[in-house]
């Protein structure tokens, strides 16, 4: 993957110790060899907890869509139906999650929200589902309030007050005096699940002044982070013991959550939402361009992506670099018909080690990139380059002027590939310094049109994919991608949306020396995914918030 196996010191060593070489003549004093440098000792990366490091004040994200459906499926089972997509999610510093701290309700979201919470307590109070819904039969004196606290704990993601369960049958006895009794529990669970307190985490410190975050905030926080739903029983009740706000107690939690199958399928979310693989649901390509297109593509290449991530961090434990310039994937039939290369099975995905002649590497040589980040008629090195800037090395690409015209000149008799249309293109000064920053990478990936499939020519005009990377040169994209790989910009970058993902919002001054570290640790751990997400869940980014604002404080008295 070009990169060096061993340092030079430890060959020149070997050397030395080898004797003189065979070649010298008999009685011929060998020359001399220079003992190898003495190299320094490796530097031991921060520990997250004694840097520098300014806490936010806490987020109140809404739930995104994934997220309210799975804690559905998690506190209700998988054979409840759930309504598409009662709320807009919104993408804000490069994710989802994020997005949904800046989310607002409309009128017609919290319509849409109340609709969805009767049809799923219309389901989980139905005869099939009832019995193992009650605590307690459904005539007993009590049961009502036995039923709110029991579910309200799970659904509100820690215990009620007294106040609130009061108020919370009140509602369930109102409706049970007009509707009948069985309406009482499924509007006192409507109510629960319409609340602010589900639809919205409210995830606090122990202290309003800031501090570390209570028990039951920690739960949520891991839950969302590891399995992207609502924290069970098991995690609720560590809470209460106050397992998760000691260290030792703490990391093996995280561990084991780990080691859960839920967190493949958490994890997965986050790198859904870094890599925004969401954009394959609006794929769409011109089938009289790109006859390969069908239906079946943008699903092979989110399979291809997730399976590939998932078999890297959870089954081989291995370097993350590898996501980025290795050559193991996985296709099917249809995918490997677009890479031109023989399917590894005649059903289904299977492994397969990309061939060196395919030109292709990594993330960066899936349709999932390179079909997302193309035009519905064409490739677009804007796109291309400005994924790989923002995405991988997160450098900053400021908008164009709002007064610009941002496109590119049409195919000519001087100009037919995109590098010389381009290059047309960056007379205007105006444009020329951020394209430079974008085409000049997005120019690589030119050998792949539109779809992701190779071609050695653009309107019959070989194609260049030549470039530099900040200063570093390289001749296609297969050399680009382990530039990449092996730049400082990508672990920090890595660590920079695991943080956001973690925390629901985007780092300011004051946390960027953390970042730094975890970043750090990252590399001298041989970057390792897990061990990431272990470091940032112990460290004070995660488990530590600012002062809570004061309208917020109010609002909860």
């Amino acid at each position: 993957m070009n990169r060096p196996s061993f340092p030079a010191a430890v060959i020149a060593a070997t050397l030395a110790l080898a004797g003189p070489f065979v070649g010298c003549d008999d009685g011929e004093t060998p020359p001399p060899v220079e003992a190898p440098p003495v190299e320094a000792p490796p530097v031991e990366p921060p520990d997250p907890a004694t840097v520098e490091f300014e806490a936010p004040p806490p987020p109140i994200p809404r739930l995104t869509n994934a997220q309210y459906r799975n804690s559905i499926a998690t506190l209700f089972g998988d054979d409840i139906v759930v309504p598409p997509a009662p709320t807009i999610d919104l993408r804000s510093g490069g994710l989802l999650t994020v997005g949904a701290g800046d989310a607002t309700l409309s009128p017609r979201g919290v319509e849409n929200l109340e609709n969805a919470a009767y049809a799923v307590a219309g389901q989980v109070l139905d005869p099939d589902h009832r019995d193992r819904a009650l605590p307690c039969p459904a005539d007993e004196a009590g049961c009502l309030g036995q039923f709110v606290e029991t579910w309200g704990r799970r659904i509100w993601r820690r215990p009620l007050t007294e106040a609130e369960i009061t108020r919370l049958v009140t509602v369930g006895e109102g409706a049970a005096d007009v509707l009948g009794d069985a309406a009482g529990f499924e509007y006192a669970l409507a109510a629960m699940l319409q609340s602010p307190h589900f639809i919205f985490r409210r995830e606090r410190p122990t202290d309003a002044a800031g501090g570390p975050y209570d028990g039951y905030a920690m739960a949520a926080r891991l839950s969302f982070l590891l399995w992207n739903t609502t924290p069970d029983d098991a995690l609720l009740d560590a809470a209460e013991r106050g397992e998760l706000t000691a260290d030792d107690t703490l990391r093996g939690h995280v561990e084991a959550m780990l080691d859960d199958p839920r967190a493949r399928d958490g994890l997965l979310e986050f790198f859904s939402e870094w890599l925004g693989l969401d954009a394959l649901d609006e794929l769409r390509k011109d089938p009289t361009v790109y006859t390969a297109m069908s239906p079946e593509v943008a699903p092979a290449a989110r399979n291809e992506t997730l399976t590939g991530l998932e078999e890297l961090v959870f089954v081989e434990d291995g370097d993350f670099r590898g996501f980025i310039d290795g050559r193991r994937t996985y296709v099917d039939r249809k995918l490997a018909s677009i890479y031109g290369v023989r399917a590894p099975a005649r059903e289904g995905f299977a492994p397969l080690e990309m061939p060196t002649y395919s030109g292709r590497r990594g993330f960066l040589g899936q349709v999932s990139f390179l079909a997302a980040n193309s035009h519905p008629t064409s490739t677009s090195a804007t796109l291309r380059g400005k994924f790989v800037r923002e995405k991988l090395l997160c450098h900053v690409v400021p908008p164009p002027p709002s007064d610009v015209d941002t496109s590119i000149p049409e195919p000519s008799g001087t100009t037919r590939t995109l590098r010389e249309r381009v290059a047309e293109h960056l007379d205007n000064p105006s444009c020329a310094g951020c394209h430079r920053l974008m085409d000049g990478v997005g120019l690589a990936f030119e050998n792949f049109d539109g779809l992701g499939t190779w071609r050695d020519t653009d309107n019959e005009a070989p194609i260049d994919a030549s470039g530099e990377l900040d200063g570093t040169p390289f001749a296609d994209a297969d050399e680009l991608a382990g530039l990449i790989a092996a730049h400082p910009d990508f672990p920090t970058c890595v660590t920079r949306y695991v943080t956001r993902y973690g925390t629901g919002q985007v780092e300011e001054s004051g946390q960027r020396e953390m970042i730094e570290a975890l970043s750090a640790r990252f590399v001298a751990g041989e970057y390792r995914f897990t061990d990431l997400v272990v470091d940032f869940v112990m460290s004070p980014a995660f488990r530590v918030a600012g002062p809570v604002a004061a309208a917020d404080e109010a609002e909860e008295q």
